[in-house]
């Protein structure tokens, strides 16, 4: 339902990505780990699709959980960036999306509740990282170096243009088979006929995710 809702002028398909933990240095706010990505993005992709060059998608939901509401400004500090002028948490995402993706219809939801990791789940942390999953300036002591137990995470599911390719690349592959070669096709039900016409709405589908396409402009005159 939530790829539903991203997907408009005949697009289908949207895209994950995450960063794994959301790289923020301890007792810093919000507006600052933000703006240390304000010309890149901080997550990764997720989906077998190659990360575009440059700022661009159609639509996005963003979703920074383990970030509380105390972590909005520094005390005592004075904005220095746009970021730091918002009163909430939820509004300065908001805007950061806005502003790294002018002209996307960007949803964003905040929980402070973090990701928990227990065992099993593999500790493949750096050692700068704290019990909660921030960034510290230095790796602790032995003393007080542990496992980490919980970490923030962003994540962001996207109708952006890093799906043409991989939607492109689909039709190729499948059209290059000879479906005499397999008989469990055929015994399946499936006529050539039907199989052709499926690479042909493969095709169809990728075009939606090219930009200056005709579904692109239709969706910026919307």
């Amino acid at each position: 339902h939530l790829a539903d809702s991203l997907s408009f002028s005949g697009r289908k398909v949207v895209a994950a990505w995450a960063a794994v933990p959301f790289p923020a240095l301890r007792g810093c706010s919000l507006p600052d780990s933000l703006s240390a990505f304000q010309h890149q993005v901080p997550w990764q992709p997720l989906s077998s699709c190659r990360e575009q060059e440059g700022s661009c998608c159609f639509a996005q939901s963003v979703v920074l959980r383990g970030i509380s509401k105390g972590h909005l400004r520094c005390p005592a500090k004075q904005p220095s960036s746009a970021l730091h002028a918002w009163e909430s948490s939820e509004q300065v995402l908001q805007h950061y999306l806005h502003t790294l993706f002018p002209g996307a219809l960007s949803t964003c939801h905040l929980l402070e509740q973090p990701c928990s990791t227990p065992p099993p789940y593999p500790q493949f942390f750096s050692p700068l990282l704290s019990r909660e999953g921030f960034l510290l300036d230095q790796p602790p002591g032995s003393s007080s170096a542990g496992a980490v137990e919980s970490i923030p995470v962003l994540a962001a599911l996207q109708a952006s243009p890093a799906l043409h390719r991989l939607l492109c690349s689909l039709p190729q592959q499948l059209g290059s088979l000879r479906l005499r070669s397999f008989p469990s096709f055929f015994s399946a039900g499936v006529e050539e006929e039907d199989f052709q016409e499926a690479l042909e709405s493969l095709r169809t589908l990728a075009q939606c995710y090219q930009l200056g396409s005709g579904a692109e402009e239709e969706a910026d005159s919307d």
